[in-house]
């Protein structure tokens, strides 16, 4: 079990990370989301800006609302937006209430007084009984070691694996020592970790972490809940595969967050800009596909315009990525080892 810091919010390892949902119907999802309730998980996130997920809980878990945790997010930059976000996902949820209510990946750390009046909307929200608990999610060290040292908020979630820096255990650390709750997403590392064994062993390690995985399948599900049963062991074995992954993606390498999206010349970076990856970690026949071929096509039109590097939270020289990332493909493609 794993407690979420001044919250009191205690739950099980597994928090059911609701991005992924979006891309299934909305009877999949309810029954991969009841699956999930009926076997322990009781900690749902979501977020405002994952299309229809927060409908999918809301219609798939209604009926048990008040044994479960919800947590969702407002990327809202000012208090019109944030209220009409606030109500928009409670509508949705099917709820009076938010659990855990977060500020998603803002550029700067929200504080009363910064002039946006966001903190002050959120303080409000909790004030009314709209938000219990109010937490910040991002990318960023600076923005994150900062939410923590305020004292403002009751739980960060930040990218969190067994490829984490030194830096990120650091973040991890300084939690527990402010009793604010740790929540991680990226788990699996935007889908490069696939041994998700060792993934859960490794952040198990940790009490105060609550991991986030993204589910989209019932199979998915069907791992996770297995380990919680059967906790994994982090064995010499287990030790020796992240070792060997933690060389392999040593370095900069793109998590597939998403931040620099759009494009403006439509290339879909986020998977673009680590093909190479994928080819070498997930079997290649899949990313040789005609569709996939053009998505990568479009990297020709690539514009220089350099608006993904700066919005990039880890400080990746994207275009670069995409250029050396093209050209392993089109080396595949012909027939070329990687």
């Amino acid at each position: 079990m794993v407690r979420l810091g001044k919250t009191g919010i205690v739950t099980g390892k597994n928090g059911f990370g609701a991005l992924p949902i979006q891309r299934i119907s909305r009877e999949d999802a309810a029954g991969i989301l009841r699956k999930a309730y009926e076997n322990g998980v009781t900690f749902f996130d979501t977020a405002r800006w994952y299309t229809d997920s927060e409908e999918k809980i809301g219609y798939a878990l209604s009926a048990v609302r008040d044994k479960i945790y919800i947590a969702t997010k407002t990327g809202a930059t000012s208090p019109e937006g944030f209220w009409r976000d606030l109500e928009t996902s409670l509508h949705h949820l099917k709820t009076d209430h938010v659990d855990l209510y977060q500020f998603h990946n803002p550029a700067f750390c929200p504080k009363p007084g910064d002039g946006t009046c966001l903190y002050e909307a959120m303080l409000l929200a909790k004030e009314k009984g709209m938000v219990r608990h109010i937490g910040i999610t991002n990318h960023r060290l600076k923005v994150a070691k900062e939410a923590i040292e305020s004292g403002l908020y009751e739980a960060l979630q930040f990218p969190f694996s067994y490829l984490a820096s030194e830096k990120d255990l650091e973040l991890v650390k300084l939690c527990k020592e402010k009793d604010m709750g740790f929540l991680a997403m990226k788990a699996l590392s935007g889908g490069l970790i696939t041994n998700s064994a060792a993934a859960f062993a490794y952040l198990d390690q940790f009490d105060n972490v609550l991991p986030i995985w993204g589910i989209q399948r019932e199979s998915e599900l069907d791992e996770f809940l297995s380990y919680a049963v059967n906790p994994p062991a982090m064995t010499e074995k287990m030790q020796e595969v992240i070792e060997k992954d933690r060389k392999e993606l040593a370095g900069n390498f793109c998590r597939g967050c998403g931040y620099c999206m759009p494009c403006p010349a439509g290339i879909e970076i986020n998977n673009c800009a680590r093909m190479s990856l994928l080819l070498r970690r997930s079997p290649s026949e899949l990313q040789l596909t005609p569709e996939v071929q053009s998505k990568m096509k479009k990297i020709e039109e690539c514009l220089h315009c350099n608006a993904c590097k700066s919005k990039c939270p880890y400080g990746l020289d994207t275009p670069a990525l995409l250029k050396e990332n093209y050209r392993d493909y089109m080396e595949v493609l012909a027939g070329k080892p990687l």
